[in-house]
């Protein structure tokens, strides 16, 4: 499967500043796969270590962090080859289980810069919190891998020509009836199989959606054993809790979270903690108000008032519990087709680095997601069908004047002026083009 993440593993493996590099990332979205393989295009040889499947390799690292002498033990007992500079990947998987490892990345940094070293980890935040471990700050590299986005799903399913060709088009010519259709099917699809590499390749392989289901459902009961497992033991029940009422609290229409929805009796100070273990665990994201849009928007954001979304739209209809044939046959009610397509805008955004707010006028407007990107702050307004008509983002308009703007929907491609903010038209299918509107903008 191609993943976006390649292209910045290329550039970490050209730098001239290169430094051990650490890749985090919710459980199974595919972290380990996509750094195997890119190291075996890219690399002679890959030596590697999963401290998760082999628990005993932490003791080359426990008598001290002489990383010659770790190397040199790691040579001749475990790869029974060497490690050569500048042609072999040390990949050091599942490092979260080995915090001596994860100090060692310092020395790795000072004392053998001429080795390629990257790890992987889940669940790393937590890990060392509950270990009382530093993490050595300045001396790694860090990326964070997401589910896959949509513009992968479609590459899983053959259409990177497809892909191609929508890139080379102009960004306001309208696709014709027949790709768009397409696309929208895709999509639909998308929705209901979501991005974890084990559901996508089942779907691609079998065309079931009974047998992408289990697998969601098994990944979901995996994350609950993980609860149990990883988190303290006062917390493990209320992080249940609140994973659980994500969906819930998403389709209701003022999706603002509440902690008193999550069970009846606790308050936000009982819960905090469990929701701020979701979030460090990659499981769902939180989206904060920003109450004035000026920039810098992280200077104006109300960290009290926020949204959550789940890490994969298709998990989310499974925790629902909603069956797949209603999304299939397109009967979801307007509530929880509101939140899919929120929670789906909110996943392609953080695949493509944004990081975005929302913002709110009393109860009066709401813009779904604002964007900083150099001088702009741009609004964004999602609608889950063809219907565009947008007072609060006219009420954005007319309050802050925008230079452009963005309304994605399933209405075809477009552009027309509100007020005095252009505002282009992106179906929700090719929400990956965002950036090349943006940087139209700029040239202007």
């Amino acid at each position: 499967m191609k993943r976006m993440i390649t292209d910045k593993l290329i550039a970490w493996k050209d730098s001239s500043t290169r430094k051990p590099l650490l890749v985090t990332g919710v459980r199974q979205c595919g972290k380990t796969y996509s750094i195997l393989e890119f190291g075996k295009t890219y690399f002679d040889d890959v030596l590697y270590l999963n401290f998760e499947e082999h628990p005993g390799y932490a003791s080359f690292f426990s008598f001290d962090l002489d990383v010659n002498r770790i190397l040199g033990e790691l040579e001749s007992e475990v790869f029974g080859k060497k490690v050569t500079p500048g042609k072999t990947l040390l990949f050091l998987d599942e490092i979260q289980k080995c915090p001596q490892a994860v100090t060692s990345l310092k020395y790795f940094c000072e004392n053998r810069p001429d080795l390629y070293v990257i790890c992987a980890a889940s669940l790393l935040k937590t890990e060392l919190q509950r270990r009382a471990v530093s993490f050595p700050v300045g001396k790694v590299s860090r990326l964070r891998m997401y589910p896959m986005n949509f513009m992968e799903f479609l590459f899983a399913a053959g259409s990177e020509q497809q892909v191609q060709e929508l890139n080379r088009a102009a960004i306001n010519q309208q696709l014709s009836e027949d790709c768009s259709d397409l696309l929208k099917k895709q999509l639909n699809d998308y929705f209901i199989v979501g991005g974890m590499p084990a559901a996508v390749n089942c779907w691609m392989n079998e065309q079931s959606y009974e047998k992408v289901t289990q697998i969601q459902r098994d990944i979901l009961a995996g994350y609950e054993d993980d609860f149990f497992r990883y988190a303290p033991l006062n917390e493990a029940e209320k992080i249940s809790w609140i994973y659980h009422s994500i969906p819930v609290q998403l389709a209701k229409d003022n999706n603002k979270f509440v902690f008193s929805h999550v069970k009846e009796g606790k308050r936000a100070s009982e819960l905090e903690n469990a929701l701020q273990w979701i979030i460090d665990a990659g499981l769902a994201y939180t989206l904060e108000l920003a109450g004035s849009p000026e920039l810098p928007l992280s200077l104006h954001k109300d960290a009290s008032y926020f949204k959550v979304y789940l890490s994969d739209v298709g998990l989310l209809h499974v925790l629902s519990g909603l069956d797949y044939h209603v999304i299939l046959e397109q009967q979801a009610g307007p509530g929880y087709k509101g939140a899919m397509t929120e929670n789906y805008v909110m996943t392609e955004l953080l695949s493509q680095g944004k990081n975005p707010y929302f913002w709110r006028s009393g109860n009066t407007a709401e813009v779904d997601f604002i964007l900083e990107d150099r001088n702009h702050i741009i609004p964004l307004e999602v609608k889950a069908e063809s219907n565009t008509m947008a007072k609060s983002y006219r009420r954005y308009c007319d309050l802050y004047h925008p230079a452009f703007g963005f309304k994605c929907s399933m209405k075809n491609v477009g552009e027309h002026m509100i007020l005095d903010t252009r505002t282009y038209s992106i179906p929700l299918y090719l929400m990956w083009k965002l950036d090349q509107y943006i940087a139209l903008e700029e040239r202007k």
